[in-house]
């Protein structure tokens, strides 16, 4: 564990108990920037604020010269009501950090602290992107490359607090780590009538009850039975009263995968299904496609450094290979750009109770990860920018 992220550890979680009082939505986390900028101010790094939303990027230029590297973590929270029962819990009704992005926020503020403090001996540039918006598509990793976040950086690293693990474990992947999200809405439009004489009607709900059953059969019957795929239907909405033959009815979905051949394949059959489906019953469909993140890559050679980096920086934690995971992210943005790494660190301690998964109203960390969450990062970022 780095000594100086020990060290400042207690002031990392009054950052990450305060960001947790005052949690800010997707798009509107004014406040957490504001605190972000103030903090990054305080340590003398130099700050551009306001980049595609609420996003802001710090830079800590060293002495020496040398290759150039950015170090990411979001900072937005989830439209939940929090029920963890903890002290810190939020204060705005509704809205919870339901994922660790606090976490996130207050480890890269211990990690920019600690490479501030080392510009005189400090080889190259760590930049430091405090990210907004990544819960909600579009995202706001995309804005912020748009101004200039990449430009010049050589290699680029992210951390997940992930409850999954237990504390004192690390993991990553070479390859396809988390998967691409797309959203669909399907309208299904009939012909509304009296629910005792249906013959007279066109019933949207049964016609999208049969097309619930065949999108199933997308990837049992349509993809590579040894490519990972998801097709999901979240919601169906039709009708308004028990004796009326329902006119419109509305599904919701969502679809995951790991490479873009699958991504088009499955909207492909999706789009076809409908129209055909809804054909047969006499109804039509429209189909609302929302593309989304695409799934997150992970380097090669970034992440055989992080099998190298991580035994020596961290050597009371197990260092594991993680499985892929159906979840998104978009630093896959970042990735698709740079070279890089995202690695998952083990937040949750059964004995402590944070046993909730990522986005549950009773959802909370280990504190004790955020000290290796900085760690990891300053070890990787030093580990590049002095590899020759």
């Amino acid at each position: 564990m780095n000594e100086t992220v020990q060290k400042g550890f207690e002031e990392m979680v009054e950052w990450r108990r305060h960001l947790h009082r005052n949690p800010e939505l997707s798009y509107k986390e004014k406040e957490t920037a504001a605190f972000v900028a103030e903090k990054l101010n305080s340590f003398g790094i130099e700050v551009r604020t306001n980049l595609g939303g609420y996003g802001l990027i710090g830079t800590v230029r060293g002495a020496l010269p040398g290759k150039a590297v950015a170090l990411r973590a979001d900072m937005d929270a989830l439209p939940i009501r929090e029920e963890s029962g903890a002290e810190y819990a939020s204060l705005r009704d509704g809205v919870m950090h339901a994922c660790g992005h606090d976490g996130h926020t207050s480890a890269l503020l211990g990690a920019a602290r600690y490479f501030a403090e080392r510009r005189d001996t400090l080889r190259g540039e760590v930049r430091l992107l405090f990210q907004a918006s990544e819960e909600v598509c579009p995202g706001g990793a995309k804005p912020l490359i748009e101004h200039g976040a990449l430009d010049g950086v050589d290699a680029v690293y992210g951390v997940h607090l992930w409850t999954p693990l237990p504390v004192g474990t690390v993991a990553s992947v070479d390859g396809p780590m988390m998967a691409s999200t797309d959203e669909f809405f399907i309208d299904i439009t009939g012909r509304g009538g009296h629910g005792g004489m249906p013959h007279e009607a066109v019933d949207s709900i049964v016609a999208a009850s049969a097309l619930v059953m065949q999108l199933q059969t997308v990837v049992s019957r349509s993809v590579d039975p040894l490519m990972p795929a998801v097709v999901s239907i979240g919601t169906i909405h039709g009708g308004f009263a028990q004796n009326v033959v329902a006119e419109k009815t509305r599904i919701t979905g969502t679809v995951r995968t790991f490479n873009e051949e699958t991504r088009a394949l499955i909207r492909r059959r999706i789009e076809t299904m409908c129209r055909q489906v809804a054909e047969a019953y006499g109804a039509g469909a429209e189909v609302e496609y929302m593309v989304g993140y695409p799934a997150l890559v992970n380097d090669e050679a970034e992440t055989a450094r992080f099998f190298r980096v991580a035994p020596a920086a961290l050597p009371e934690h197990r260092v594991e290979t993680a499985k892929p995971l159906m979840p998104a992210e978009d630093f896959a943005y970042y990735l698709r750009e740079r070279p890089g790494c995202f690695m998952l660190v083990g937040a949750g301690n059964t004995e402590k109770g944070f046993v909730y998964p990522h986005h549950h109203p009773k959802f909370d960390f280990d504190e004790s990860a955020m000290q290796a969450s900085a760690s990891l990062l300053i070890a990787m970022a030093e580990s590049f920018l002095t590899e020759k």
